[in-house]
This record gives structure tokens, C-alpha cells and sequence, in this order.
């Protein structure tokens, strides 16, 4: 039986950073030195992480996300996927990368038994791009896409986080691919949780919010009507162009919280339990778990995740996480 918290939101889905280490530097998330990094011996392990996995799918979390920083810089993560897929009540098991190095493991990924990805990608103009994530070459992610595709992990969700005099002239250009490509497309308001340098008390001056986007991509491409999601929804309101086979999210943490119906925790690669992204209260696991608890014990503690859920974030009354990186958290 799925567990209820206590604003009756049904909680199915546990996100995992693998580890807070990442192949790029996006302007919005790090700075250009990077952060210090967790140190190895604090990382959980990937059987530590199982463990985790297998009291969340008692609980009847069923969707399991990988994400960083990158989890594909994370050695032997093919190794995980295969570890985690064979729980018993796991029936999504997807991941989020930069896709950087995803031609390289797309194949391995999908014979180990992951199901879907889900790509970040700011910019189509290759040196915007690079500029964006401060060394990323466009071509590697394009490359990344295809592979995935050509193997079956699918459907393929773009991630982009629409960001006022970065990349926000590229909505409409982005939204075509819908058309020309197929692509489902979600574009993310700009949330402040991250240690980018410009992300200071300004930050809601560079938020692009959904209605915004919308508007400019209707004026050009025609009328959105609503669309349905089936694998994997999340929090993305979704809609498709004139004969588009390709869809169009857009995830408003910003404008329109989505509290109402979150449904996810998110664990940390150091351990810690998150009940929100959005707010610095964490729950201890790696300490229970280094001291021999078991999926029993485990399952309490996700519990009282569970039950303290906050109702919904309190960005409007300018109460912003400052504990972590997005990098660190896993998005």
C-alpha cells in the first residue's frame, strides 16, 4: 500500500544522487572551480544504496530515478542499474544526465535493465552551449540522444532550464524540435538552489516563467493543446503543438508550485534523506546504515520522511535552501 503523508499526497517515487561529482560546470549550479567535493568514504555504496531501494519498494515506492551531479561519471554505475532493477516492486527505473557520456553507456544501461533517461540540455547553438556548461560539447549530448534512442530508452525527456539573457531567445527554436524531431521537450523555471556565483537575492529577475514561454511559443508555432504523459509524468504539465508527435512540459516551481501533488523524496549521495528539494531538512541514513541497519530499521526512517513532508516550499517568503548545491542534491 502506497503511504500517504500527512497532506494525503501519495509518496511513490525515491530520487538518488549516486554521487555530487559532475563532467561539466553549468553556469546555474556551480561555479567554475567546481565545489569541494563529498569525500569518497561518505558516498554510500551501491549496496548501501540497494538497501535503501529495497525498503522504499516495500513501502511501495516503485519509481526509482539515478541522478548526481552525473551519475554516469560514477564508476561501475552500470553495476547499480543492474542491482536496482532486480528489486522486487521496482517498476520505473530511469536516470538524468548531462548525457555527455551516454553513447558510451546507453547500451550497457538498457541490457542492465534501465528503462528511460531524461537529458539536460540549455542551449542548441554548440558555442552557447558550451559556454553554458563551461566545456560541454553539444555533439557528445546529440550523440547521447540517438544512442538512447537506438536502444530503447524511451520515451527521452529534454530537460531545459529557461534562464532571462542566457538562453531564453532559444524557447521557440527549442519547441520546433517537438515538431521536427519528435523531441519531448520540458522547459524548467529557474529554481535557486545552487552555488552558480549570480544566483544571488536577483535570482527571481532571471526567472522565465512557463506562461512566458508559452506565450512567445503560441505567437509562433500555433495554439498548445493539452497532452497526456504516461511513463513517468512528474511534475510537468504537458502539451503538444499542431501536429507534433513530440510534447512540450513545462515545470513551474516558480509561478505555480506544484506542491500539491509532489509525490517524491530525494536521497543524497552522502546519505541523507530529503523529504523536499526545496527546503535544507534532511534525515540521516548513511550513519543507521554504517551502523548495520537493515531494510527494517530503513523503512522507518523513510517513514518519517514520509511524514515530514512539508506542505510546500516557502520560496514566497524568501526562504531559500543554502545547505546544498543542486549538484549535491540530484535535482
Amino acid at each position: 500500500m502506497t503511504h500517504l503523508d500527512a497532506y494525503n499526497r501519495p509518496i511513490s517515487y525515491l530520487r538518488i544522487s549516486v554521487t555530487d561529482r559532475c563532467n561539466l560546470r553549468c553556469a546555474y549550479c556551480m561555479p567554475p572551480e567546481g565545489i569541494p567535493w563529498v569525500p569518497h568514504e561518505d558516498i554510500l555504496t551501491y549496496e548501501e544504496i540497494e538497501t535503501v531501494v529495497r525498503a522504499a519498494a516495500e513501502l511501495d515506492i516503485s519509481k526509482v530515478r539515478l541522478t548526481g551531479g552525473e551519475p554516469l561519471v560514477r564508476l561501475d554505475i552500470v553495476k547499480l542499474v543492474r542491482m536496482l532493477a532486480r528489486v522486487p516492486g521496482v517498476d520505473d527505473l530511469a536516470m538524468t544526465t548531462n548525457g555527455i557520456l551516454l553513447s558510451r553507456y546507453a547500451s550497457s544501461l538498457a541490457e542492465a535493465g534501465l528503462e528511460r533517461v531524461n537529458i539536460s540540455l540549455d542551449s542548441l547553438q554548440p558555442v552557447r552551449f558550451r559556454s553554458i556548461t563551461r566545456g560541454g560539447r553539444l555533439e557528445d549530448v546529440l550523440e547521447g540522444m540517438e544512442a538512447a534512442r537506438q536502444v530503447g530508452l524511451e520515451p527521452i525527456k529534454i530537460n531545459t532550464v529557461v534562464i532571462r539573457g542566457m538562453n531564453d531567445d532559444e524557447v521557440v527554436d527549442l519547441a520546433s524540435r517537438t515538431m521536427e524531431t519528435g523531441w519531448n521537450l520540458r522547459f524548467i523555471e529557474l529554481m535557486p538552489v545552487g552555488h552558480g556565483g549570480w544566483l544571488g537575492d536577483e535570482w527571481t529577475e532571471k526567472v522565465v516563467t512557463a506562461e512566458e514561454i508559452r506565450q512567445r511559443i503560441e505567437s509562433t508555432l500555433g495554439t498548445l493543446e493539452p497532452a497526456k504523459v504516461s511513463a513517468g509524468s512528474g511534475p510537468a504539465r504537458y502539451y503538444r503543438l499542431p501536429g507534433a508527435q513530440g510534447t512540450l512540459g513545462f515545470i513551474t516551481a516558480i509561478s505555480e508550485h506544484f506542491c500539491y501533488r509532489c509525490n517524491r523524496m530525494r536521497l543524497t549521495a552522502d546519505g541523507q534523506l530529503r523529504p523536499c528539494l526545496l527546503s535544507d531538512e534532511e534525515i540521516d541514513l548513511r550513519g543507521p546504515l554504517r551502523r548495520g541497519a537493515g531494510v527494517a530499521e530503513i523503512k522507518e526512517l523513510l517513514l518519517k520522511g514520509v511524514e515530514s513532508k512539508p506542505r510546500q516550499h516557502d520560496l514566497a517568503q524568501s526562504h531559500r535552501p543554502k545547505k546544498r548545491s543542486m549538484s549535491q542534491i540530484g535535482g
